[in-house]
């Protein structure tokens, strides 16, 4: 196959394989929120808190070992076998039966979390430098996995628990992500091929973390913990945050959840393509910028205005008898507002 067929085919794979890591990585907003709503389990705030967490942090804390693996072995063999590896303790998931053990599982499947630096070394090595920012933007897109979790697992776990009617039915869905885990590895290995990055010298692990000695490297580090940690933090959270405060059902809050996390992943294109055209330095600036102005806008707690509307007036004075939306009872007679 022709190089460049070949580039846009690891592309394709990377992109939709990233897009369903990323769904299976935020699974746990959803379902930890279906299981307390439901009454399924009781935990209080600080656990479901921390289950909710937990698969960011490993997947957060996996992404250095991963990249240096993708370094040595190549991309297509990493992103193969993590996702395999992922979709044990995903699948195991849905035999939890205590808090412990959906603690475990949950940090096992974080490693799907760990796809995002295995995708864009792999990405990278197939494009030139110049169209780095639209290739590794369209990568990115595959955010929009977190949208797909939040706006169609409320209604798979409506439809495998009847409406609720079953709710141990639950258990299914971790073990329908681990399947599609699986699928994909198995597409994905298929219709991709082997290409290791050029390192030049850089052969041993302490060479390849050269880098970390650059105060760049951290100043972006960064930049991307504010912004991609606010993106996450906000895409797990919507959705219990707007189950409890706003009282919606759970399939109405992954809408709207949805609504937030779609657009992030959309967009991403469009700003490697900016990149690109304008500099990701100036483009990340009015990025940060414009996020500080709305991060700012939701500080502002939910209020909320009534208005009584018409009143209800009585034509003359004594004990009221009866009180009906629009008339009152005073002395066997009824008031209409107004009269």
């Amino acid at each position: 196959m022709h190089e460049k067929k070949k580039a846009i085919s690891v592309l394709a794979l990377n992109t939709i394989a990233f897009t369903v890591c990323f769904a299976c990585w935020m699974s746990n907003a959803v379902l930890v929120t279906f299981l307390v709503e439901s009454q399924v389990k009781d935990w209080n705030t600080a656990q479901m808190g921390t289950l909710i967490a937990i698969p960011v942090l490993t997947g957060a804390l996996a992404r250095m070992p991963v990249g240096l693996l993708t370094d040595k072995y190549g991309g297509r063999i990493v992103f193969f076998v993590l996702m395999l590896v992922s979709a044990v303790p995903m699948y195991l998931l849905g035999t939890a039966t205590s808090y412990t053990e959906f603690l475990l599982y949950s940090l096992g499947f974080g490693l799907v979390g760990a796809s995002f630096s295995v995708g864009i070394a792999y990405t990278s090595v197939w494009f030139p430098k110049e169209r780095q920012g639209t290739v590794l933007g369209i990568f990115g897109a595959g955010n929009a996995g977190a949208a797909l979790t939040v706006l169609l697992a409320p209604s798979i776990l409506g439809w495998l628990t009847e409406g609720g009617a079953d709710p141990d039915a639950w258990r299914h869905l971790p073990k329908m992500y681990a399947g599609l885990l699986v699928g994909m590895a198995i597409i994905f290995w298929f219709f991709t091929f082997p290409k290791k990055p050029d390192l030049g010298s850089r052969t041993s692990i302490l060479q390849r973390l050269q880098p970390l000695k650059k105060l760049r490297v951290w100043r972006f580090g960064m930049y991307y913990f504010f912004v991609f940690g606010g993106f996450v933090a906000l895409a797990q959270w919507l959705v219990p945050y707007y189950v409890n405060v706003y009282t919606m059902s759970l399939a109405t809050a992954g809408l709207m959840a949805s609504i937030y996390s779609l657009p992030s992943g959309v967009i991403r294109a469009f700003g490697g393509w900016m990149s690109d055209k304008w500099g990701a330095r100036k483009v990340m600036y009015w990025v940060l910028g414009t996020c500080l102005v709305c991060a700012t806008l939701l500080v502002i707690p939910r209020m909320m205005i009534d208005s009584p509307g018409q009143g209800v007036l009585a034509s003359r004075d004594g004990v009221i008898e009866e009180i009906h939306a629009e008339t009152i009872v005073v002395r066997s007679e009824r008031a209409v507002g107004g009269e």
